[in-house]
């Protein structure tokens, strides 16, 4: 079997991966050669879950939607957990707030431990810490109690979530790797679509409480994945888990201009994303007096539009066109829709069409410039990739966050006119981000 060039498959040899498949390892080195293998070199190579089958595919997707179980899942049934915890609506709106300032903050020490003990280790604490917290949220009787346990919640559902960003970043390179990170981005983006849905569900069979299942279930299905999941980190017993270490290494993330760049691009990408799920909800809801299942469906048409932009993303890619290319084909929709969308807002219309194409549009334009994005910014640096998985999600939830937070905040009551400036300005510096530190780095 031909290795072919390692920037179009998974890391090669030289690296300490492997870029033949597990197949064509097993030919080359006998049952007796495996043997006598190096115990370090034979764990860098065996991964009994092949990394090119649909079931290393789907590890990863759980991998990286198992914080998503525990936002979209449990949104149906905050009414029912705040009159049974005797809180108000905004009192217990807190447990999401909580749960997400977790999920972006604790990335930055998991990256740093990832890059010295492995990914593995990482994955195994968080699915206990998610399903022990989950647990507690099922059984606290006090606000207090449920905060807590949502925010222990949220910090061992991120632990995953880098970790298989990382994953990707040691094993594949190239158009492989963009590939394998369009699948991810595209599991992240089919949770939202049916977690709403399982939630109520339970919710009316039974009690918020039982919500709190899903992300339990996760939780064990994952850990119980592990175990045919062996290290691919390349682990340096040399690197020192210290404060001044860890900063060294964040600090050549953001020296790195295409690293850095890379990242600022993708976490604007989100933020104009998020920018239309607050703003959409509050005009189609609020203005416009949709009901919430109406609005779910157009919700759906949305999550479905980044499906389809990440699998365009790879025909894109199979056709030729390099990361550089997908990503300003990207932002050139993303900025053209925004653009259509400040228009309209400026001039008062209401058109619901319009908002519904501009979500499409925005949506698929996240499928092209995310995957690629990501993947550029992980293969910088390959010894910290984890460190870089960290930075990456830490940046995305400040970009997500403060554009949700000004979008609700400049929100009048009737119009798109908040939803269109905060997403073209985040498009404007999506664009800015690739064209001013990426392209110029890249000569």
């Amino acid at each position: 079997m031909s290795l072919g060039p390692s920037r179009t498959g998974r890391k090669d040899q030289r690296n300490g991966y492997c870029s033949m498949n597990c197949l064509s390892l097993v030919k080359t080195f006998p049952r007796a050669g495996w043997r006598n293998l190096g115990a370090n070199r034979r764990e860098a190579w065996a991964l009994r879950i092949h990394p090119d089958s649909s079931a290393f595919t789907l590890l990863l997707g759980l991998m990286a939607s198992l914080p998503t179980f525990a936002i979209d899942t449990i949104l149906p049934s905050l009414s029912a957990t705040g009159d049974d915890l005797q809180a108000t609506s905004v009192e217990v709106g807190l447990a999401m707030s909580v749960y997400l300032m977790s999920l972006g903050a604790t990335p930055l020490a998991y990256g740093p431990i990832s890059d010295r003990i492995g990914r593995k280790p990482i994955v195994l604490f968080g699915c206990v810490l998610v399903v022990i917290a989950s647990f507690g949220c099922m059984l606290c009787i006090s606000l207090p109690q449920f905060l807590i346990f949502r925010a222990l919640e949220g910090a061992g559902a991120s632990a995953s979530a880098i970790a298989a960003f990382a994953i990707v970043g040691d094993i594949f390179d190239g158009e492989a790797a963009a590939a394998k990170m369009a699948n991810v981005v595209l599991a992240i983006y089919i949770v939202p679509m049916i977690a709403p849905t399982i939630g109520a569900a339970l919710l009316a069979l039974s009690s918020w409480r039982a919500i709190y299942l899903v992300p339990i279930a996760g939780g064990l299905v994952l850990l119980m994945a592990m175990s045919d999941f062996s290290e691919s980190a390349r682990i340096d017993p040399n690197v020192r888990l210290s404060p001044a270490p860890i900063v060294r290494n964040y600090l050549r993330i953001l020296r790195h201009p295409v690293c850095v760049g890379n990242i600022l691009c993708n976490a604007a990408a989100a933020g104009a994303m998020f920018a239309y799920f607050t703003g959409s909800s509050l005009f189609f809801i609020n203005a416009l007096g949709l009901n919430p299942y109406e609005y779910g469906v157009i919700f759906g048409a949305s999550s479905l539009s980044v499906m389809a932009g990440t699998r365009g993303s790879r025909k894109l890619s199979g056709w030729g066109l390099s990361p550089a290319q997908v990503i300003t084909a990207g932002l050139a929709l993303s900025t053209i829709v925004a653009t259509s969308l400040l228009l309209m807002a400026l001039v008062g219309g209401k058109s619901a069409v319009v908002v519904v194409l501009v979500m499409v549009g925005v949506a698929l334009s996240f499928g092209f410039i995310s995957p690629h994005a990501m993947n550029e910014a992980l293969q910088q640096i390959a010894e910290i990739v984890g460190s870089i998985s960290a930075a990456r999600a830490f940046v995305q939830m400040i970009g997500a966050a403060s554009s949700r937070a000004t979008v609700a905040a400049l929100f009048d009551g009737h119009s798109v006119f908040s939803m269109a400036v905060v997403m073209f300005a985040f498009c404007l510096l999506s664009v800015a981000a690739y064209a001013g530190i990426v392209l110029p780095a890249e000569g």
